[in-house]
């Protein structure tokens, strides 16, 4: 298994300016994940990988496609 990047990473579908995006970066705590918005780089939520790992199984599944559409 390779290791967390410490940087914030985000979707290429995001663009390169760097402006509508959600970005991504290990916690430091054990199992944790950072998450921001790129607009408001210093507003960020601290959740777990099990519940980045249920949501991102519900927008594989079309579970929040009606915010997009």
């Amino acid at each position: 298994m390779s290791a967390a990047p410490s940087n914030w990473q985000k979707a290429t579908a995001s663009g390169g300016g760097g402006e509508n995006c959600i970005e991504l970066q290990a916690g430091k705590a054990e199992g944790t994940i950072r998450v921001r918005e790129s607009l408001l780089p210093d507003t960020e939520i601290i959740t777990t990988k099990a519940n980045l790992a249920a949501f991102i199984e519900g927008v594989k599944n079309g579970e929040f496609d009606h915010f997009v559409k």
